[in-house]
């Protein structure tokens, strides 16, 4: 039995949570969210993330340093665009020993890996808390029920990875240790761009212009630039074949609780990107991927044609057909 808090309780989150209560483990969840809070504490259940999943035995908080203090393994299952906040406000009440677990599928501000800000951080404080990160096919719905699924915890301390991996694995969740953090958290955003490319098509189906087949081509488009670029930043090609690889792919691109192929299904239906953030409870986290990657790709003058034309469906300068012609060019 280990000890472990759950920083966000989002439907992610909330659903790990649930697969460590039944494993036996002690779960502590913190939330920002007062309706979040109120609705565990009150009921068992998140009804805003994971209605109708009881968390019994869950001990929500809203106060982040009793949260952390206590913990063995501290999970930060937060959005990109959040996490390193968070992280920061954290720091204080990590100690010595505490394993960080990272799940955030993104990029920081600076085009940084999150792992690597999160160390740069410790570090400017004095503090060594060994650190991995965790991504694969891992729909939290799914999750939460009970549905089989496996995903990679990467660190380049292998023995690390090995361990918080068996520790953590549970009944329906496999968890495999791998040594390459940098390869699955590059994976873990990129994906997310394909991922709502594929959903626009999935949206332009209600007037008759997407299908399966264009679906797969824009698929495999994607993938193929991830397969082709991500390896000049640093990540291991075995990684593309992995759970945090093509596996996580897939399902994000496919699964109708994808919340990035929502994203790209609202776009290809005719909302502007403005209606469709508002409309969706959880964040996409693939508009904020690819315009980092855009960024990052330029600064090092790596042509990335995939990440352009999503990146100009996105900021309005490519009409849809101009947007799926050239997606189509690509060889």
């Amino acid at each position: 039995m280990r000890r472990i808090t759950v920083l966000g309780m989002g439907n992610f989150g909330t659903a790990l949570a649930c697969n460590w209560l039944a494993a036996g483990h002690r779960v502590v969840g913190w939330t920002v969210e007062g309706v979040v809070y109120e609705s565990i504490i009150e009921n068992g259940i998140n009804e805003k993330y994971l209605p109708g999943v009881r968390l019994d035995g869950l001990a929500a908080t809203m106060d982040l340093e009793a949260a952390v203090s206590n913990a063995e393994i501290v999970v930060f299952a937060l959005p990109s665009s959040v996490v390193l906040d968070v992280f920061a406000q954290a720091l204080p009440a990590l100690k010595k020993g505490q394993v960080i677990l990272d799940l955030a599928k993104g990029l920081a501000p600076d085009d940084r890996l999150i792992s690597e800000v999160m160390a740069a951080q410790l570090a400017s404080v004095g503090k060594a808390n060994p650190l991995c990160v965790m991504m694969g096919p891992t729909i939290a719905p799914e999750l939460a029920h009970g549905v089989y699924t496996n995903a990679l915890v990467a660190s380049l301390d292998h023995r690390l990875a090995q361990r918080v991996a068996s520790e953590l694995s549970t009944k329906t969740l496999t968890l495999s240790p791998a040594n390459d953090p940098m390869g699955a958290e590059y994976w873990g955003a990129f994906k997310n761009i394909i991922a709502l490319a594929c959903g626009v098509v999935d949206g332009l189906k209600a007037d008759g212009r997407g299908g399966d087949n264009l679906k797969a081509a824009v698929f495999t488009a994607g993938y193929r630039e991830a397969v082709r670029l991500l390896p000049e930043l640093g990540a291991a090609m075995d990684t593309a074949f992995s759970p945090a690889g093509i596996g996580d792919l897939f399902v994000t691109a496919t699964s109708p609780h994808g919340r990035n192929r929502e994203m790209g299904e609202r776009l290809g239906r005719g909302q502007s990107l403005a209606e469709a953030e508002a409309a969706m409870v959880m964040v996409s986290e693939g508009v904020r991927a690819a315009r980092m990657f855009a960024a990052l790709f330029a600064a090092r003058s790596i042509d990335a044609p995939f990440v352009k034309a999503v990146c100009g469906l996105l900021q309005g300068e490519a009409d849809m057909d101009f947007f799926l012609k050239q997606l189509m060019a690509l060889d």
